[in-house]
């Protein structure tokens, strides 16, 4: 890394200022931002599956530690993004610390975490709605609704290219109506999940509390305390998405006081959200019957048929929720890709910024057609480890770019500051580091297959590119 380095990329950051919405987007937006995306999928999901297999009731303190351990990342995530207010968030802060090479390999990365993690959600989100469609008397044909790969083959997932679709044409339409768009989806759904736990909170019956924390069967992870630790693994994913609010610092407010508040609150609001449903959740049904693809939907059933209003609020809940999950997480990769162009390791088209609606037009068209490719004919499970390989190696380097910076460049202005940083960073590296351990060995395959795909383009095409316009910018 050299002062050059850095200094050109304080200089983009600025310039992307100008050429966006430069202030688009305030403290509350942001946190919207952040919670749209972290409280989507995971919260539906993750949770009756870490309560059924490892923890029992006992899962609500395993949120409490995976809060702890996205706490960590997400602080380190403030002191960049507030010293280095760029669109490219990892991307851009691996570019500042570590240069031009470890920035590709980290923006190639991401990658997999934003374009297919888009992907992911959007065909979670296809489930939902088609199972929505299925309530009200409308059948979607099995065949348009399964991709041709997997198990339930079938020809195309053709709802989940349409919200793919639907959510970058907000995207490319205005940065200023795509806010307020998740502002009205994150309200809703957060309505109906506190209405969940205000109304499962007077059926939550203390046997099936009973015992709060299961004793172990034998094996690491198998309930008791090593169960705690293994559920707080499998509910961490469920915060994979928080980094999302890093990315709109060129079009936050005052980004180097709004985006620490945005990353902070996200994490705040949503583990207090995930410590209170789970708690609900697991004392309105037995954790026994929570493994399930649709847990609260389960725990709602186990109370009676006198909940069935509020069955189909948390379906609504899905739906609108998780399409703005799909949302958010393009905004995040299309900011990432134009910051790239920017810098010349991409083709400068992706970079191109409408003069009207002030949106990155041509990294936007490659998220919608690459996105709606991915959901429509790739199974979700092929997609979801790819995606947490990726999030996971882009915290470690976040938390290790502080570390570095304030050895390196004692003298930058940091308008935010970690606490205890060796402890907290250490943390945020460590908490990533055990989860990559954790992933199946074919994840491990196809990421270096993905980075040597990489590396080709890079040494073919964007390594001597991206000196030159760095270069430019230095001079």
């Amino acid at each position: 890394m050299s002062s050059n380095d850095l200094d050109a990329i304080l200089h983009q950051a600025d310039t992307d200022r100008g050429r966006l919405d430069g202030a688009a987007i305030g403290p509350f937006s942001l946190t919207a931002l952040g919670i749209a995306a972290v409280v989507g999928a995971g919260i539906f999901v993750t949770t009756g599956v870490a309560a059924s297999q490892y923890a029992g009731p006992a899962v609500v303190i395993s949120f409490i530690i995976a809060g702890f351990a996205a706490a960590a990342t997400s602080l380190c995530y403030a002191e960049m993004a507030a010293m280095i207010p760029a669109a490219g968030s990892t991307y851009s802060y691996a570019y500042a610390t570590f240069g031009g090479f470890l920035a590709w390999v980290i923006g190639w990365d991401l990658l997999l975490e934003y374009l297919f993690g888009g992907s992911t959600v959007a065909v979670g989100w296809s489930g939902y709605f088609v199972s929505a469609m299925e309530s009200i008397g409308i059948t979607i044909p099995h065949d348009l609704t399964q991709p041709p790969f997997g198990d339930d083959a079938g020809i195309i997932n053709l709802p989940a290219i349409f919200i793919v679709l639907a959510m970058c044409g907000l995207l490319a339409f205005g940065t200023r109506e795509s806010a307020r768009a998740n502002n009205a989806m994150v309200a809703l759904k957060l309505g109906i999940l506190v209405l969940f736990i205000v109304v499962g909170a007077w059926y939550i019956k203390d046997a099936n509390w009973q015992p709060f924390l299961p004793a172990n069967e034998g094996g690491f992870g198998e309930f008791g305390w090593t169960g705690v630790l293994r559920a707080a693994g499998v509910v961490f994913f469920a915060y994979i998405g928080f980094d999302a609010v890093s990315t709109a610092a060129a079009e936050a407010r005052d980004p180097k006081r709004t985006i620490p508040i945005g990353l902070l609150g996200t994490v705040i609001i949503s583990t207090t959200l995930y410590v209170a449903i789970a708690g609900v959740m697991t004392g309105m049904a037995s954790y026994k019957v929570l493994d399930v693809a649709d847990p609260l939907t389960a725990a709602v059933r186990a109370a009676g048929p006198s909940l069935d209003w509020l069955e189909a609020m948390l379906s609504i809940a899905a739906v609108i929720g998780l399409a703005a999950t799909v949302m958010v997480v393009f905004y995040g990769q299309t900011r990432i890709l134009m910051r790239m162009a920017s810098d010349g390791l991409l083709p400068d088209w992706m970079g191109k910024v409408s003069g009207k609606h002030k949106t990155p037009v041509g990294a936007t068209a490659i998220c919608a057609v690459g996105g709606a490719i991915c959901a429509g004919l790739l199974p979700i499970d092929a997609l979801a480890n790819l995606v947490s390989i990726g999030t996971l190696f882009a915290f470690v380097i976040v938390c290790s770019a502080v570390l570095v910076l304030r050895r390196k460049r004692p003298e930058l202005e940091r308008p935010f500051r970690v606490p205890a940083l060796p402890l907290v960073a250490g943390i945020g590296i460590l908490a990533a580091v055990a989860l990559i351990a954790m992933l199946p060995a074919t994840t491990w395959i196809r990421l270096i297959v993905w980075l040597l795909i990489g590396l080709a383009i890079y040494y073919g095409w964007g390594r001597a590119n991206s000196r030159a316009r760095m270069a430019s910018l230095g001079d």
